[in-house]
């Protein structure tokens, strides 16, 4: 009967609105809460059908559609906190519940965020205060990243952060500028060393030296320079008598074009030399170390000049022993820590978590997600590849919520609620005198 239909429309119509009330409600509510995606209602109208020419016509009334759009940003919120992060972009930070620590990741479904306030713990684990751990694959201990898996989570780790935590990070690459003074080859010259020491740090953060002397060989032709010079290198971290660890004879040019240049070096023990790098490949007591004293032709590195003998330019990685400081994270999405002593290393890298849909997440307490066969398999990028944004650090992505969108969309819903109110209304009255007609 048509007037059944419309009072079935009327009340379809009280539960839509209220559906969309609700929505409106939770988008205000959260206007302020960072990371918040706003939910969106829509309205299908459904069609009872009927025959053609039938003069009757059967209300099939309303259903409200409720949607997370996930796939919008919020601004970004600037913050004073370097472990406040946000995405600039695509992609999200992997997370897991504080509860499920020490669990089996590989079994759980990818849990994700798209922003977070992150501070470490009294156990030095980095969590936000509804309980979210940040996740992320630890670094080696050089810095470097390895290769993990991209399609599941079992890699994946709490970052641990300890504030009482030292490092040392050893000398590995060295480069020596230094001037050797050509009239020390001349003819009749004494031939008397030099000698200068230079730090390196070792495996354990100890302070040990290569003793580098430089002895010139005389040119026997008179009133000439030889421009050649014997270079021993010893480590003070070698026993004693094993700790020459590199013996060569350098050449030098003295041609106009190239004047005061290395020309050549031959090994006579120790490390081999590169021509084509300018380094020599040494073994100190703690392991291999590169020493760069530049290429045949090279104006960096070792000279000869009529000049004094001395350093002008030495450099070299490594320090000791530091106590950490700051730990910030950068828009590739490497964490790295500060030491007092001024060392920065890698500790490690937050992957971004992507899906083909990401409005088919489905969205779960403290503004987090959870794959769904709706949103598609998921995918771990490094920050800035492929279809992610960059991670940024002292910041919050900002709710979604547009507030005078949302008063405006609830004086819409209340007009419509009492017209679908007045609707039911009216069709008891019409009820009303069809049961007066008996009387």
């Amino acid at each position: 009967m048509s007037i059944s239909s419309s009072l079935n429309a009327g009340v379809a119509g009280l539960a839509a609105n209220a559906t969309r009330l609700a929505g409106i409600s939770d988008n205000i509510a959260n206007s302020g809460t960072y990371g918040y995606k706003r939910v969106n209602t829509e309205f299908e109208g459904m069609v009872v059908n009927q025959t053609r020419g039938a003069g009757v016509y059967s209300a099939g009334g309303v259903r409200a559609m409720t949607s997370r759009l996930i796939d919008e940003k919020g601004a970004l919120v600037s913050s004073a906190h370097p472990l406040d992060l946000a995405i600039s972009g695509r992609g999200m930070l992997p997370v897991i519940p504080s509860v499920l620590m020490g669990q089996n990741l590989g079994e759980r479904p990818m849990m994700m965020t798209s922003t977070g306030s992150f501070r470490p713990d009294a156990e030095g684990v980095l969590k936000t205060e509804s309980g979210l751990v940040l996740m992320g694959w630890p670094a080696n201990s050089d810095g470097t990243i390895p290769t993990n898996t991209r399609d599941a989570v079992g890699n994946l780790q709490p970052i641990v952060l300890n504030a009482n935590q030292t490092s040392a990070d050893p000398t590995t690459v060295m480069s020596l500028g230094i001037n050797l003074p050509a009239l020390a080859t001349r003819e009749g010259a004494t031939g008397e060393s030099m000698s200068t020491k230079v730090e390196y740090f070792g495996n354990l953060g100890t302070s040990e030296s290569l003793d580098i002397t430089f002895t010139p060989v005389p040119s026997t032709v008179p009133g000439q320079m030889s421009n050649q010079w014997t270079m021993e290198i010893r480590d003070s971290a070698s026993p004693p008598g094993a700790d020459l660890i590199g013996s060569y004879t350098l050449t030098f040019n003295d041609s106009q074009e190239m004047g005061g240049r290395l020309a050549s070096v031959a090994m006579l023990s120790g490390g081999a030399y590169n021509a084509l790098t300018g380094e020599l490949d040494l073994e100190v007591a703690g392991g291999p170390m590169t020493v760069r004293i530049g290429r045949p032709g090279d104006a960096n590195g070792l000279t000869q000049l009529a000049d004094s003998f001395k350093p002008v330019n030495i450099t070299k990685d490594g320090s000791p022993v530091g106590n950490l400081t700051s730990v910030e994270v950068d828009e590739n999405g490497f964490m790295r820590a500060t030491y007092d002593t001024g060392f920065i290393r890698t500790i490690y890298q937050i992957p971004l978590v992507d899906v083909p849909n990401p409005n088919g997440l489905i969205a779960l307490n403290n503004q987090t997600y959870q794959v769904s066969p709706s949103s598609g398999s998921f995918f771990l990028w490094d920050a800035g590849d492929g279809p992610t944004g960059a991670v940024v650090g002292y910041a919050r992505e900002g709710s979604t919520t547009d507030v005078a969108a949302e008063l405006t969309d609830l004086i819409q819903t209340q007009r419509a609620y009492s017209s679908n109110a007045k609707v039911i209304q009216t069709v008891d009255e019409m009820l009303q005198e069809t049961t007066n007609i008996k009387r």
